[in-house]
């Protein structure tokens, strides 16, 4: 069994709920499954942005669509989502 199953079937569509982290590891990894678009939602805009340039700038993706949301509103913490699309 391989290490990420979820490569083991076709999809081209992947929503991402990324840890504060990012989901700077997994990219290459997605993009080579041949997804075509990404709904990235994140906790931390910081890696948000940071992953952003990379699919941007070297995946071949474009930013659709971005926002966020203040669900905390007591608190620093901000949501972001932003959707990546890629041409087929």
């Amino acid at each position: 069994m391989s290490a990420a199953p979820w490569l083991e079937r076709p999809f081209d569509k992947a929503l991402l709920d990324p840890p504060r982290s990012g989901a700077f590891e997994v990219l290459d990894d997605l993009v080579a499954s041949g997804v075509t678009r990404i709904l990235y939602v994140s906790c931390y805009p910081a890696t948000l942005a940071r992953d952003a340039a990379k699919l941007v700038g070297e995946l071949g993706f474009r930013l659709e669509a971005a926002g966020a949301m203040d669900m905390f509103p007591h608190t620093a913490h901000l949501e972001a989502m932003a959707l990546f699309e890629r041409d087929r």
